[in-house]
Protein backbone atom coordinates (compact mmCIF):
# COMPACT_ATOMS: atom_id res chain seq x y z
CA UNK A 1 0.00 0.00 0.00
CA UNK A 2 2.94 1.93 0.73
CA UNK A 3 4.51 1.56 -2.18
CA UNK A 4 1.37 2.10 -4.14
CA UNK A 5 0.94 5.50 -2.60
CA UNK A 6 4.70 6.81 -3.18
CA UNK A 7 4.31 5.72 -6.98
CA UNK A 8 1.07 7.59 -7.30
CA UNK A 9 2.74 10.67 -5.44
CA UNK A 10 5.54 10.88 -8.01
CA UNK A 11 3.50 10.42 -11.05
CA UNK A 12 1.16 13.29 -9.86
CA UNK A 13 3.88 15.78 -9.33
CA UNK A 14 5.13 14.42 -12.91
CA UNK A 15 1.75 15.82 -13.97
CA UNK A 16 1.50 18.61 -11.92
CA UNK A 17 5.11 20.25 -12.81
CA UNK A 18 6.93 20.32 -9.51
CA UNK A 19 9.53 17.62 -11.43
CA UNK A 20 9.94 17.06 -14.85
CA UNK A 21 8.77 14.08 -16.43
CA UNK A 22 10.89 11.10 -16.35
CA UNK A 23 11.89 9.95 -19.85
CA UNK A 24 11.88 6.53 -19.64
CA UNK A 25 10.88 3.60 -17.88
CA UNK A 26 14.71 2.75 -16.40
CA UNK A 27 15.24 6.30 -14.95
CA UNK A 28 11.57 6.51 -13.42
CA UNK A 29 13.46 2.90 -11.61
CA UNK A 30 15.72 4.59 -10.10
CA UNK A 31 13.87 7.78 -9.09
CA UNK A 32 11.25 5.55 -7.43
CA UNK A 33 13.88 3.33 -6.03
CA UNK A 34 15.61 6.58 -4.40
CA UNK A 35 12.65 8.21 -3.36
CA UNK A 36 11.13 5.07 -1.82
CA UNK A 37 14.54 4.91 0.25
CA UNK A 38 14.33 8.51 1.18
CA UNK A 39 11.04 7.85 2.59
CA UNK A 40 11.16 4.65 4.43
CA UNK A 41 12.59 4.17 7.96
CA UNK A 42 12.38 0.58 7.92
CA UNK A 43 15.07 -2.22 6.18
CA UNK A 44 14.76 -5.77 5.65
CA UNK A 45 19.01 -5.62 5.39
CA UNK A 46 21.80 -5.94 8.06
CA UNK A 47 23.76 -3.45 5.57
CA UNK A 48 21.83 -0.65 3.53
CA UNK A 49 24.30 2.17 2.00
CA UNK A 50 24.16 5.11 4.20
CA UNK A 51 23.17 8.35 2.42
CA UNK A 52 26.49 9.79 3.05
CA UNK A 53 27.89 6.75 0.92
CA UNK A 54 25.33 7.95 -1.75
CA UNK A 55 28.13 9.75 -3.39
CA UNK A 56 29.58 6.93 -4.77
CA UNK A 57 26.75 5.78 -6.93
CA UNK A 58 26.34 6.90 -10.15
CA UNK A 59 22.23 7.18 -10.08
CA UNK A 60 23.01 9.36 -6.84
CA UNK A 61 23.16 13.30 -8.02
CA UNK A 62 25.65 13.54 -4.75
CA UNK A 63 27.82 11.51 -7.09
CA UNK A 64 28.59 14.32 -9.55
CA UNK A 65 32.06 15.99 -8.91
CA UNK A 66 33.02 13.58 -6.57
CA UNK A 67 36.44 12.50 -7.39
CA UNK A 68 36.33 9.16 -5.89
CA UNK A 69 35.40 5.99 -6.89
CA UNK A 70 31.89 5.82 -8.12
CA UNK A 71 29.99 2.31 -8.83
CA UNK A 72 27.55 2.39 -11.76
CA UNK A 73 25.85 -0.60 -10.13
CA UNK A 74 22.50 0.83 -8.62
CA UNK A 75 22.42 0.97 -4.84
CA UNK A 76 19.33 -1.78 -3.98
CA UNK A 77 21.34 -4.62 -6.36
CA UNK A 78 25.01 -3.64 -4.31
CA UNK A 79 22.73 -3.47 -1.13
CA UNK A 80 20.93 -7.42 -2.28
CA UNK A 81 24.55 -8.46 -3.22
CA UNK A 82 26.83 -7.49 -0.12
CA UNK A 83 23.87 -8.97 1.96
CA UNK A 84 23.85 -12.01 0.33
CA UNK A 85 27.40 -12.37 1.58
CA UNK A 86 27.51 -11.01 5.05
CA UNK A 87 28.18 -12.73 8.46
CA UNK A 88 28.52 -11.16 11.33
CA UNK A 89 31.49 -13.43 11.84
CA UNK A 90 33.42 -11.30 8.45
CA UNK A 91 33.22 -8.40 10.54
CA UNK A 92 36.81 -6.79 11.46
CA UNK A 93 37.50 -4.43 13.83
CA UNK A 94 37.92 -0.80 12.48
CA UNK A 95 39.53 2.46 14.26
CA UNK A 96 36.55 2.51 16.96
CA UNK A 97 34.07 0.28 18.80
CA UNK A 98 30.98 1.27 16.41
CA UNK A 99 33.38 0.63 12.84
CA UNK A 100 33.76 -2.52 11.51
CA UNK A 101 35.03 -3.46 8.12
CA UNK A 102 33.58 -6.31 5.63
CA UNK A 103 35.75 -7.33 2.89
CA UNK A 104 34.31 -9.07 -0.47
CA UNK A 105 35.16 -10.30 -3.46
CA UNK A 106 34.82 -7.29 -6.14
CA UNK A 107 33.47 -9.80 -8.99
CA UNK A 108 30.11 -7.62 -9.97
CA UNK A 109 31.72 -4.11 -9.93
CA UNK A 110 34.60 -3.00 -12.16
CA UNK A 111 35.82 -0.23 -9.51
CA UNK A 112 39.45 0.50 -9.78
CA UNK A 113 42.28 0.85 -7.24
CA UNK A 114 42.20 4.53 -6.32
CA UNK A 115 45.71 4.92 -4.71
CA UNK A 116 49.26 4.79 -6.03
CA UNK A 117 52.63 4.55 -4.85
CA UNK A 118 54.73 7.98 -5.37
CA UNK A 119 57.77 7.32 -7.13
CA UNK A 120 60.41 9.37 -8.67
CA UNK A 121 58.44 9.49 -12.39
CA UNK A 122 55.38 10.86 -10.86
CA UNK A 123 55.73 12.67 -7.99
CA UNK A 124 55.75 15.83 -9.33
CA UNK A 125 51.92 15.01 -10.73
CA UNK A 126 51.00 15.41 -6.95
CA UNK A 127 48.22 17.91 -6.39
CA UNK A 128 46.75 19.15 -3.12
CA UNK A 129 43.52 20.98 -2.22
CA UNK A 130 41.60 21.76 0.72
CA UNK A 131 38.30 19.38 0.76
CA UNK A 132 34.89 18.76 2.98
CA UNK A 133 33.05 15.39 1.86
CA UNK A 134 29.84 17.96 2.55
CA UNK A 135 28.56 21.43 3.14
CA UNK A 136 29.01 20.77 6.38
CA UNK A 137 32.59 19.41 6.93
CA UNK A 138 35.32 21.69 8.11
CA UNK A 139 37.51 21.50 4.52
CA UNK A 140 41.00 20.15 5.64
CA UNK A 141 44.10 20.16 3.09
CA UNK A 142 44.50 16.57 1.15
CA UNK A 143 46.92 15.37 -1.59
CA UNK A 144 46.52 13.08 -4.54
CA UNK A 145 46.92 12.02 -8.01
CA UNK A 146 44.61 13.56 -10.51
CA UNK A 147 42.91 10.71 -12.91
CA UNK A 148 43.71 12.00 -15.72
CA UNK A 149 47.20 12.50 -15.22
CA UNK A 150 47.98 8.93 -14.03
CA UNK A 151 45.39 7.03 -15.78
CA UNK A 152 43.91 7.29 -19.40
CA UNK A 153 41.43 4.42 -21.70
CA UNK A 154 44.76 3.57 -22.75
CA UNK A 155 46.55 2.85 -19.57
CA UNK A 156 43.55 2.08 -17.19
CA UNK A 157 44.06 1.90 -13.41
CA UNK A 158 43.44 -1.76 -12.37
CA UNK A 159 40.23 -3.38 -11.30
CA UNK A 160 40.57 -4.13 -7.60
CA UNK A 161 40.15 -7.78 -6.12
CA UNK A 162 38.31 -6.58 -3.36
CA UNK A 163 35.60 -4.14 -1.69
CA UNK A 164 36.35 -2.33 1.67
CA UNK A 165 33.12 -1.36 2.86
CA UNK A 166 33.77 0.35 6.08
CA UNK A 167 30.52 0.29 8.42
CA UNK A 168 29.21 2.17 11.25
CA UNK A 169 27.15 1.26 13.97
CA UNK A 170 23.14 2.62 13.52
CA UNK A 171 23.64 4.30 17.03
CA UNK A 172 27.06 6.24 15.78
CA UNK A 173 25.02 7.35 12.65
CA UNK A 174 22.18 8.47 14.60
CA UNK A 175 24.54 9.83 17.06
CA UNK A 176 26.54 12.26 13.90
CA UNK A 177 23.56 12.68 12.18
CA UNK A 178 21.65 14.25 15.23
CA UNK A 179 24.97 16.74 15.53
CA UNK A 180 24.84 17.57 11.78
CA UNK A 181 20.97 17.86 11.57
CA UNK A 182 20.72 14.65 9.35
CA UNK A 183 18.64 11.55 9.10
CA UNK A 184 19.81 8.08 7.44
CA UNK A 185 15.52 6.77 7.36
CA UNK A 186 16.69 3.21 8.01
CA UNK A 187 17.21 1.17 11.03
CA UNK A 188 19.62 -1.47 10.27
CA UNK A 189 21.91 -2.12 12.24
CA UNK A 190 25.30 -0.82 9.98
CA UNK A 191 25.80 1.80 7.59
CA UNK A 192 27.75 1.09 4.60
CA UNK A 193 29.84 4.56 5.49
CA UNK A 194 32.86 4.55 2.66
CA UNK A 195 33.56 1.79 -0.41
CA UNK A 196 37.28 0.84 -0.88
CA UNK A 197 38.26 -0.76 -4.09
CA UNK A 198 41.76 -3.03 -3.24
CA UNK A 199 43.72 -5.79 -4.04
CA UNK A 200 44.14 -6.98 -0.67
CA UNK A 201 41.26 -8.40 1.94
CA UNK A 202 42.44 -6.39 4.94
CA UNK A 203 42.26 -2.54 5.94
CA UNK A 204 44.68 -0.17 4.47
CA UNK A 205 45.25 2.73 6.96
CA UNK A 206 43.44 5.64 6.66
CA UNK A 207 44.70 8.39 5.71
CA UNK A 208 46.85 11.02 8.65
CA UNK A 209 44.38 13.78 8.19
CA UNK A 210 41.41 12.04 8.30
CA UNK A 211 42.52 10.49 11.22
CA UNK A 212 42.55 13.86 12.71
CA UNK A 213 39.46 14.66 11.44
CA UNK A 214 37.95 12.11 13.24
CA UNK A 215 39.33 13.22 16.50
CA UNK A 216 36.96 16.16 15.79
CA UNK A 217 33.43 16.62 17.64
CA UNK A 218 30.83 15.33 15.52
CA UNK A 219 29.50 19.04 14.83
CA UNK A 220 32.55 19.43 12.55
CA UNK A 221 32.06 16.26 11.03
CA UNK A 222 34.18 13.81 13.08
CA UNK A 223 33.41 11.14 15.70
CA UNK A 224 34.85 12.23 18.29
CA UNK A 225 37.27 9.37 19.13
CA UNK A 226 40.36 10.87 20.69
CA UNK A 227 43.58 10.38 17.96
CA UNK A 228 45.55 7.61 18.81
CA UNK A 229 49.32 8.38 18.15
CA UNK A 230 50.29 5.02 17.51
CA UNK A 231 47.50 4.47 15.08
CA UNK A 232 48.43 7.84 13.19
CA UNK A 233 52.42 7.15 12.88
CA UNK A 234 50.90 3.40 11.12
CA UNK A 235 49.18 5.82 8.76
CA UNK A 236 51.68 8.23 7.98
CA UNK A 237 54.15 5.31 7.29
CA UNK A 238 51.92 4.41 5.06
CA UNK A 239 50.69 7.60 3.55
CA UNK A 240 53.93 9.42 3.30
CA UNK A 241 54.78 6.62 0.15
CA UNK A 242 51.20 6.43 -1.32
CA UNK A 243 48.18 8.92 -2.66
CA UNK A 244 45.25 8.53 -3.14
CA UNK A 245 44.34 8.95 -7.33
CA UNK A 246 41.10 11.46 -7.53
Amino acid sequence: MKRSLILFALSKRAVSGYVSPLPNRAVARKATTLFIRSMSSKSEHDLVVDPFCFRQFAESDKSKGYGGTIFSVPIAKFEDIVNERYEANLLKDGYAPFCKHLFVKNDFTDAQVNVLPITADNEHLLRTKYEARNEKELPVLTRYFPKDLVASDDNPLPVGKYLDLILYSREQINKENAAMGNDSNSDAPWGIVSIKAQDVDYELPMQPITNMRNALGADHGGSGIPLNRDDYMHAYNYWKDNAVVS
